[in-house]
C-alpha cells in the first residue's frame, strides 16, 4: 500500500513538472513537482524505500512527464518512436530514484538532492548521440522569478535551482529541517528577483541597434508533391519579404528550410531568393540545404543585395533519427521509417554569421537545446542571436512552444535579444529580458518588425557556464556516491 501511494505521488509530481512547460507554463508546478518526486523518495516515519523502489518511483516520474511532454514526436512517424523515446529518456531516472533515496536518508539530504537531479538531467542531456536536452527542468521556469539566475550558471543552474526550492517546501513541513528548509526556498528565490532587478538586460551593455524582420512564409499542409511543396515554401516566402518593401530594415531574417530548394544549385530558386533580397534592399538569412565535398548540410546563409553569398552557418548540432541515423542498419530492424531520415553532414562549431556591420549569433532549430551554440556565439562577438527554426512537421503540437521557451532562457542567458523566424510558427521577437513583445500564429504566412538593441556585454554563463555545470555534476557525483557508500554501510551494520 506505501509503495503505491509513492508511485501515485512520482507520477503526479511527473504530471506537474510536465505542466511547467509550455504552452501552459506553471512555473510553479515545476517545483511542485520536485516536492512531489522528493517525497516520494524520502522516508515516512520509517526507514523509507529501498534503492529497488527507488528506482521505480524515479521511472514513474519521468515516464509521465515524457510521454505527456513528447507527442509531438509521433506527429509524423507514428507513436511507437516518441514511446520508446520517452521510455528511454525515462531510463536514466532509474539513476535519480536511486541517488534521491540514498541521499533523503540524510536529515539534510534535500539540500543535495538538487545536484544529484542536475546530475542525472546532465547525462540524459549528454549521452548517447549528444543526449536529449529537450526536457530539462529550467525550460519550465521560463515564466517565474528562477529564470535570471541563467545569467549565472545557464539551465543547468535554473534546474538546481527549481529542484532546491522544491526539495526545500518538503523541508518545511518537519520541525527539525525547518530552519534550513526556509533558506532553500528562500535564498533562491531571492537570488532570480534580485538578478531579474539588477543583472539580467542591463541597458548599459547596449552598443547601438537595429531594426529586423523575421519572415514566416507558412507551408502548404496538403495536395502537392514533395518537391512542389518545397518550391511552394519557397515563394512563400519570398511573397512575405515582398510585402515588406518600403520598411526601413538593416536586416531580415528566415526560418531553416525556407529555401528548401537548394539556390546555388537551382537556378529558378536562386532567382526567387534574389527577387526577396532585392525587394527588400537588405541582407537576409536564407535558411536551405546546401552540399560540399563532405555531404548535405542544413545551412543558413546571408544574402546582401549588393555583395551576394557571404556568411554561413552549417548546422552542428544534428537531430539523431531525424536528420541523421545513428547505427541505421541496427535501427532498420525495429522501423521502417529509418530510411526516412537524413543523411546531413554536421558543420564546423561557429555560430556567427556578419549581416554588414552586424554580428548575428545563430542556432538553428534543435541547437538551441545545446549550450554551447549561443555562449560561444556571444564569446566570437554576436551582437544579436537568431534560433530560425521548421516546426512544420510537428503540426499544431507543444513542439514549437517548448522551443520558444528555450530561446528565451538562452535571452537571459547570455543577454541577447533573440529573433525566432519559424516556417510555420510561432515566430517571435525575444527581448534580453525574456520576455516576447511579438509573436505569430501557426500555419499563417507573417512577418514581425521590430527594433532591437546591440549589445557587446558577456554574462557569467557566458563565460563560465560550461565550468559552473561542471562543478555541479562534480558535486552531485560525490553526494551520490557518498550517499550511497554511507547507505551501505548503515545497512550491514
Amino acid at each position: 500500500m506505501i509503495l503505491a501511494l509513492r508511485l501515485l505521488l512520482a507520477a503526479a509530481s511527473g504530471l506537474l513538472a510536465y505542466a511547467s512547460n509550455e504552452p501552459l507554463g506553471w512555473w510553479w508546478a515545476g517545483v511542485l513537482g520536485m516536492t512531489g518526486l522528493y517525497a516520494s523518495l524520502a522516508p515516512w516515519r520509517g526507514p523509507g524505500p529501498g534503492y529497488r523502489a527507488g528506482a521505480l518511483l524515479g521511472f514513474t516520474h519521468a515516464l509521465v512527464l515524457y510521454l505527456f511532454m513528447l507527442p509531438w514526436i509521433g506527429e509524423f512517424v507514428g507513436n511507437l518512436p516518441y514511446i520508446a523515446l520517452s521510455v528511454f529518456c525515462a531510463l536514466y531516472a532509474l539513476a535519480l530514484g536511486v541517488g534521491g533515496v540514498a541521499v533523503a536518508r540524510w536529515r539534510y539530504g534535500f539540500l543535495a538532492f538538487p545536484f544529484v537531479y542536475v546530475l542525472v538531467e546532465w547525462a540524459r542531456s549528454s549521452f548517447p548521440f549528444g543526449g536529449f536536452a529537450w526536457v530539462r527542468l529550467a525550460w519550465g521556469q521560463i515564466n517565474g522569478p528562477l529564470a535570471p539566475l541563467a545569467a549565472w550558471g545557464g539551465p543547468a543552474l535554473v534546474s538546481c535551482a527549481a529542484a532546491l526550492v522544491g526539495a526545500g517546501v518538503l523541508a518545511l513541513l518537519h520541525r527539525r529541517t525547518r530552519v534550513a528548509g526556509v533558506l532553500a526556498v528562500v535564498v533562491p528565490l531571492v537570488a532570480g528577483l534580485a538578478t531579474g532587478l539588477t543583472v539580467v538586460n542591463r541597458e548599459e551593455a547596449t552598443v547601438g541597434e537595429t531594426r529586423v524582420a523575421a519572415v514566416q512564409g507558412n507551408v502548404p499542409r496538403m495536395g502537392l508533391d514533395f518537391n512542389a511543396q518545397r518550391r511552394a515554401v519557397l515563394a512563400n516566402h519570398v511573397q512575405v519579404t515582398e510585402d515588406l518593401a518600403g520598411e526601413e530594415l538593416d536586416l531580415v531574417i528566415w526560418p531553416e528550410n525556407s529555401s528548401d530548394v537548394n539556390p546555388f544549385a537551382d537556378s529558378a530558386a536562386g532567382e526567387l531568393v534574389d527577387r526577396a533580397v532585392r525587394a527588400v534592399d537588405t541582407p537576409v538569412l536564407v535558411g536551405t540545404i546546401t552540399r560540399d565535398e563532405v555531404g548535405d548540410r542544413n545551412t543558413m546563409v546571408v544574402m546582401d543585395p549588393d555583395t551576394g553569398r557571404g556568411d554561413q552557418h552549417n548546422k552542428h548540432f544534428l537531430q539523431p533519427f531525424g536528420e541523421y541515423m545513428p547505427m541505421r542498419d541496427f535501427f532498420r530492424m525495429f522501423s521502417e521509417y529509418v530510411d526516412q531520415a537524413g543523411n546531413f553532414q554536421p558543420g564546423p562549431p561557429e555560430f556567427t554569421v556578419r549581416m554588414r556591420d552586424v554580428v548575428v549569433g545563430v542556432a538553428t532549430c534543435y541547437e538551441v537545446a545545446f549550450d554551447p551554440a549561443l555562449r560561444s556565439a556571444v564569446r566570437d562577438g554576436a551582437q544579436l542571436l537568431t534560433t530560425p527554426t521548421n516546426n512544420a512537421t510537428f503540426g499544431f503540437t507543444d513542439m514549437t512552444y517548448q522551443q520558444l521557451a528555450m530561446s528565451r532562457l538562452r535571452a537571459i542567458e547570455v543577454d541577447r535579444a533573440v529573433v525566432v523566424a519559424a516556417t510555420s510558427g510561432v515566430s517571435a521577437i525575444v527581448h534580453p529580458d525574456g520576455s516576447v513583445s511579438q509573436e505569430t500564429g501557426i500555419f499563417e504566412a507573417d512577418s514581425l518588425v521590430e527594433t532591437l538593441p546591440l549589445r557587446d556585454s558577456l554574462t557569467i554563463a557566458a563565460r563560465y557556464g560550461a565550468a559552473i555545470q561542471t562543478a555541479l555534476i562534480l558535486l552531485g557525483g560525490l553526494l551520490f556516491i557518498t550517499a550511497l557508500v554511507t547507505g551501505r554501510r548503515r545497512d550491514t551494520a
